[in-house]
């Protein structure tokens, strides 16, 4: 016979990300500030407009907010990775370290 489960509400947790876009024509540079309440990570990212394309800013914006975030789930692995090296945790069932590349 199978016994109940037993009932708890879910874990809820609030992070806090603020993203900061500073535009300097051609150069666009995103800056990502992640806040999970025991630790703050950041990110950097830039765009740059080749010379000959129309000025549409928010092609910018969107290319160095997107390669912001890419860098910002990078170092949230790499640090998931740290973080289960030093438990002890059995790791073999997933390697997280092909997503992200040595000079990051």
């Amino acid at each position: 016979m199978t016994r109940p489960r037993t009932s708890r509400p879910p874990a809820v947790k609030e992070w806090r990300l603020n993203l900061y876009l500073s535009e300097h024509d051609p150069d666009t540079t995103a800056r990502i500030v992640l806040d999970t309440g025991d630790n703050v990570l950041e990110s950097h990212a830039e765009a740059r407009r080749n010379p000959y394309d129309p000025d549409v800013p928010e092609i910018g914006d969107e290319l160095a907010a997107g390669r912001a975030l890419i860098a910002m789930g990078r170092r949230l692995l790499r640090a998931a990775d740290g973080d289960i090296k030093a438990v002890g945790a059995d790791d073999t069932e997933e390697d997280l370290s092909p997503l992200w590349l040595d000079r990051e």
